[in-house]
């Protein structure tokens, strides 16, 4: 007797859906980082096929894609440079779960549907050609009336409005790591990189300059670092248990602190800490290695399809 098994990726915590719509039966939206999408139902409305055929695909693709048609299929996603264990990400509206395909899984799909099928879907066709005309961001954000502008400007406003709680908390002669690094968050909000309750890289500095401070035994060189009472504002999720307990370091290391964040954090911490924020889904390779090279040129890019191409065949 054989049992088919279907490899399940699990994804922990659902992303939040911006804005979603329906046009001409073709569900799409944008997510909270404002990356744009098309659910399953809009996305097999838009290639011309059935449902079974297309859960079957996107459901079960670790099996599928070392099928005929998910080969080709996987080549036109290698590609694109996309190389994630899932062709969708998971989501939720209105306490409702959708699965949300992005650009590249969308135009690979269509692209296979189009032209490479035994049997090329017509609805595939327009739909591709339409796109290759219209950029797939600005055709879902169009559609939704999304602005990346006002995001661009809640970023912002969740950048002020924590500086703002931070200003008058720390001791004088302490610094705290969060007002510290807005020479790698500003950046990143010119970038493009929506910086909200999802994504706050402070934590991931936090972490890495404590570690340092214990293995360098800082504290026998300097004074010890105290506890101050750190609030997030009323809006994001994490203030529901303020005041949070918060390191400040000694002024007289501040020196060091700097020449770590530059030389070390970003040039070894921050790409990782980036790469595990693409594989999440919260940001993209493009905004990812724009802030990579703004902050550091010489600093390696994250996509590396040769190597990444080789993970996913496995």
């Amino acid at each position: 007797m054989v049992v088919n098994t279907v490899a399940v990726v699990v994804q922990k915590n659902l992303f939040h859906v911006e804005k979603q719509v329906e046009i001409n039966n073709i569900e799409m939206g944008v997510l909270e980082n404002g990356i744009p999408y098309l659910t399953g139902r809009g996305l097999e409305s838009m290639c011309g096929v059935s449902h079974g055929p297309f859960h079957r695909l996107t459901s079960n693709w670790a099996e599928e894609k070392h099928k005929p048609r998910g080969q080709e299929i996987l080549k036109l996603l290698i590609q694109a440079n996309y190389m994630e264990e899932s062709l969708f990400i998971r989501a939720e509206i209105g306490g409702k779960e959708i699965t949300a395909f992005t650009e590249p899984v969308c135009l690979a799909l269509l692209e296979y549907y189009a032209f490479l099928s035994d049997e090329p879907r017509e609805q595939a066709i327009k739909a591709f050609r339409t796109l290759a005309k219209t950029k797939f961001r600005e055709f879902v954000y169009s559609a939704v009336g999304y602005s990346p502008e006002q995001k661009m400007l809640d970023s912002w406003k969740h950048f002020h409005d924590r500086i703002d709680m931070t200003f008058n908390r720390v001791p004088n002669g302490y610094f705290s790591v969060f007002n510290e690094i807005a020479s790698m968050i500003v950046p990143m909000i010119h970038a493009g990189i929506i910086v909200n309750d999802k994504l706050i890289p402070d934590i991931s500095v936090g972490q890495a300059w404590s570690s340092y401070w214990r293995e360098s035994k800082l504290e026998s060189r300097h004074i010890a670092r105290i506890n101050y009472e750190h609030e997030y504002p009323e809006y994001y999720p994490q203030a529901k248990s303020n005041p949070q307990p918060a390191f400040a370091y000694p002024d007289t290391c501040l020196g060091e602190f700097r020449e770590w964040f530059r030389e070390t954090y970003i040039t070894y911490k921050l790409p990782t800490y980036l790469l595990g924020q693409v594989r999440s889904g919260k940001l993209n390779d493009t905004l990812s290695n724009k802030v990579l090279q703004t902050l550091n040129p010489n600093s390696k890019l994250l996509s590396k399809p040769e190597k990444r191409a080789k993970i996913i065949q496995k």
